[in-house]
């Protein structure tokens, strides 16, 4: 039954879309050029060929999204997805549909109305998908529009997916019970039956969907478990057994039979990603430069006159694909012997007073913008750390090397989130992790909006 709604209600959904999509720019008519201009005799104003070529886009911008998988029917797309994936897929089809207005001059439009129409879209593909979120949010806490699940496993991972969907009760999964070893469960109420019964359970319409969540020594059933499912026709997923060290985003690739799970991949090793962070670093960073050069003329007279040494502090740390590079810095402390082995703590005697002042502002990183005009560094990104420490971090610290899979960065997604300076090494390393499965260029610019409002100054006396 929840197939056959779901197939009836994406339909409708489609068509909603599509009639958004016409009525936003028939508003953006009537806002550019009624309310605004007065100017409604303009051929870009409504009219039957217009209403034609609303249609023909909204066609367009369904097939966009429909290329992104933003219809496919699944509950664990979070609404900030849906939201990028609109921006993205408008963005995409109104700049194809002003070439092609362009191009072939099929009609007289107005860069006004092509302005307002792109904002009014994205304003109500956005408010219709939250509405829906909360709405559906509601209704699955009444019991509502439920998924009805079986968990094939009854060990770690399968209470852990347990505690994972009581977590997030608006997915609107429901766990009808578990199948396996009735001794490892803690509620035996939940228990189906064995391994030798999934059969039977899998033939009944009240099952929508498996989750299979083995524990090692049980995986030799996944050969009997996934032809039980196929059987019956059950919608099926997988909960590895290395489930806490795969990352977010995996890729498999195919070399004849053999399928290759690659465990570490990231956005920005795909060259269009690439190459547009470098092309905002090299930008920004020049920019940088040149509008905070009287600031950088200022600090560095105060830091000469401050002790005796060189304005700029060079020190060697290990950034992309562990190479070593020179990081520069205003200088803040004393010139001392531990400058390449000794973490710097918080009331660090080896500062001086303008030293104090500047990494409290962290205004003595400002130098760091060279590094990312040289491409030694990036914006954002994992905080380098001195190859002293690299070599100990490494052997002591899960996945701690993983973070060299991207450029460093001046700040990051650990620094606005309070872990700078002298916190917990762990806790940086789990957030430089989660950027790099995560990275996207709007998360960038969040991190930056932070970095500017609250995230320079630290907790240093």
């Amino acid at each position: 039954m929840i197939r056959k709604n779901q197939a009836f209600l994406n339909r409708v959904n489609i068509i909603l879309d599509m009639i958004l999509v016409i009525l936003s720019y028939m508003l953006a008519s009537w806002l550019r050029l009624d309310f605004f201009d007065g100017q409604s005799e303009n051929m870009a104003a409504i009219s039957t060929k217009t209403i034609l070529l609303a249609v023909a886009y909204s066609l367009m911008l369904f097939f966009i999204l429909s290329m992104f998988g933003f219809y496919n029917t699944t509950r664990t797309r979070r609404l900030t997805w849906k939201v990028k994936t609109i921006i993205l897929s408008v963005t995409i089809s109104t700049l194809v549909a002003t070439t092609f207005f362009f191009i072939f001059r099929l009609i007289d439009f107005s860069r006004g109305v092509i302005l307002v129409f792109y904002l009014t879209t994205n304003f109500l593909l956005t408010a219709k998908y939250t509405f829906m979120r909360l709405v559906l949010r509601r209704f699955r806490g009444q019991g509502y529009n439920l998924k009805h699940v079986i968990v094939i496993g009854t060990g770690k991972l399968a209470q852990q997916y347990k505690s994972d969907i009581e977590a997030e009760p608006e997915l609107g999964f429901h766990i009808i019970g578990f199948i396996g070893n009735q001794n490892l469960l803690q509620d035996k109420n939940a228990w189906l039956g064995s391994f030798t019964e999934l059969n039977d359970k899998l033939s009944s319409a009240d099952v929508n969907e498996v989750v299979i969540a083995l524990d090692p020594e049980e995986y030799s059933r996944l050969w009997a478990i996934i032809p039980a499912c196929e059987k019956n026709g059950v919608k099926y997923s997988v909960i590895p057994f290395y489930n806490d060290i795969i990352p977010t985003n995996p890729t498999i690739e195919t070399i004849g039979h053999s399928k290759l799970i690659n465990m570490r991949t990231n956005r920005l090793e795909n060259l269009g990603w690439g190459i547009l962070k470098r092309s905002f670093d090299f930008i920004a960073s020049l920019l940088g430069l040149i509008i905070l050069s009287p600031i950088l003329v200022i600090i560095a007279i105060c830091v000469k006159c401050s002790s005796p040494g060189p304005i700029l502090f060079k020190q060697t740390r290990v950034g992309y694909n562990k190479t070593e590079f020179q990081i520069l810095k205003f200088r803040s402390m004393r010139q001392n012997s531990e400058e390449e082995t000794a973490w710097s703590t918080n009331e660090d005697p080896r500062r001086t007073k303008i030293g104090a002042f500047l990494r409290k502002t962290s205004l003595d990183e400002l130098p760091q913008l060279i590094n990312v005009l040289k491409s030694d560094m990036s914006l954002v990104g994992p905080r380098p750390e001195l190859p002293h420490f690299v070599e100990q971090f490494k052997e002591t610290i899960p996945y701690y090397m993983v973070k060299h899979q991207v450029k460093p960065g001046m700040t990051g997604w650990a620094q606005v989130n309070g872990y700078r300076g002298d916190t917990s090494i762990e806790k940086r390393v789990e957030l430089d992790l989660w950027y790099i499965d995560h990275w996207s260029a709007g998360l960038d610019i969040q991190i930056l909006f932070k970095t500017f409002f609250g995230g320079m100054t630290n907790k240093e006396k």
